[in-house]
């Protein structure tokens, strides 16, 4: 495979961003590990085909792993004005990490004015979805489940449920949530 890029040092790098081992990666992909430091090592050159299944275990695409800079490694902190806006009053969600490449989860700070919600329709998606409420009170459903939560009281349920909230209050809500994204 012909690139102009160094493939074995540009594989060793993204492994080790995603903070895995070489046999972790073997295990992953059921290529062996010494295949995996042959390639690092640039002993062989692999096919397409076989970089793919490599990948696969990162996971990340061949685009990706052939465009990925890494000499500009994604933050690590963001400052409250970093992070994107995905909504409007009066329902405030702000994600963190928006631009991260290979995220796989969102991670939110939600704000509830007084009579705000997601909406009349319940919503769904894949994935898994949890947070704690940092400030106020918030009605959750979850499928057939309703409860009202207050500060430190927290939620965890598969986002394939039907689900909804919404802030039946007088005061501002604030949420931290977490959700996984879809696999690749």
């Amino acid at each position: 495979m012909t690139t102009g890029i160094d493939v074995g040092s540009h594989l060793r790098a993204i492994r080790q961003l995603h903070g895995l081992s070489q046999r972790e990666l073997a295990k992953r992909t059921g290529v062996t590990n010494g295949m995996i430091s042959l390639i690092e090592q640039n002993r062989v050159s692999p096919s397409v085909s076989s970089l793919k299944k490599v990948l696969d275990g990162i996971p990340m695409s061949l685009a990706e792993f052939f465009t990925m800079d890494l000499a500009v490694p994604p933050p690590v902190f963001y400052a409250r004005r970093e992070l994107a806006e995905i909504s409007a009053p009066p329902v405030e969600l702000r994600l963190v990490a928006a631009g991260r490449p290979q995220r796989t989860m969102s991670i939110l700070h939600a704000r509830y004015a007084p009579g705000a919600d997601t909406g009349p329709e319940m919503r769904s998606h894949p994935g898994e979805e949890g947070g704690v409420v940092i400030r106020g009170r918030v009605e959750v459903t979850a499928g057939s489940a309703t409860r009202v939560l207050e500060a430190g009281d927290a939620y965890y349920f598969s986002a394939a449920v039907p689900h909804r909230f919404r802030n039946p209050n007088d005061d501002d809500c604030e949420i931290i949530s977490a959700c996984t994204l879809p696999g690749p």
